[in-house]
């Protein structure tokens, strides 16, 4: 990826997980980073054992409606390659999110395949959830000492700026300018 530094892919799969954990949404499978391993140092995320071919594009209506969560999550993340195959659902209908090394740019890339809920109001047990991130994000040592091994200093900024962006709007963001679709969707 020509546009994120090298070497800092791994770091972001953690740092979407660390995330969603403070988020307190439970969207991404535990991941660490690993300094050794059979290729070199990289991220480790917890085996889910999930159907691959039932995802985004196979989902049924009733599932769609559970991932308003996960469309927010991209959005606060910037994540700038959502693909349909990358949002699953486990037997007991929780919604999983994977591959985020492509996440957390401190300029615009949003890119999903999550835009059902475009210029929607968001709720406000996720507006809260997003201003709690944020707010700790800003109040400095506790919740940005997590991500600051994990990200450089002027993408946390952009993290907290983000989620100061999406409480103060309300609404899931309508999709912007340029290509706000990945490729491939799948």
């Amino acid at each position: 990826m020509w546009d994120f530094p090298d070497g800092t892919l791994a770091a972001r799969e953690v740092a979407a997980w660390l995330t969603s954990e403070q988020l307190g949404w439970r969207l991404v499978p535990p991941t660490v980073l690993r300094s050794e391993g059979p290729l070199g140092p990289g991220s480790l995320q917890r085996y889910l054992d999930l159907d691959p071919e039932h995802h985004y594009f196979t989902f049924d209506e009733s599932e769609k409606q559970q991932l308003r969560p996960a469309a927010l999550f991209d959005v606060l993340i910037n994540n700038a390659d959502r693909k349909g195959g990358h949002i699953l659902i486990d037997r007991d209908r929780h919604v999983w999110l994977i591959d985020h090394g492509v996440c957390f740019h401190r300029e615009d890339k949003l890119r999903t395949v999550v835009w059902d809920f475009a210029g929607e109001r968001v709720s406000v047990d996720l507006l809260e959830a997003v201003d709690r991130l944020g707010r700790g994000l800003a109040a400095g040592v506790a919740v940005r000492s997590l991500f600051e091994p994990v990200l450089a200093s002027e993408e946390v900024e952009a993290l907290q700026a983000r989620a100061a962006r999406i409480v103060e709007a309300g609404s899931f963001p309508l999709p912007g300018e340029g290509r706000p679709y990945p490729w491939p969707l799948v």
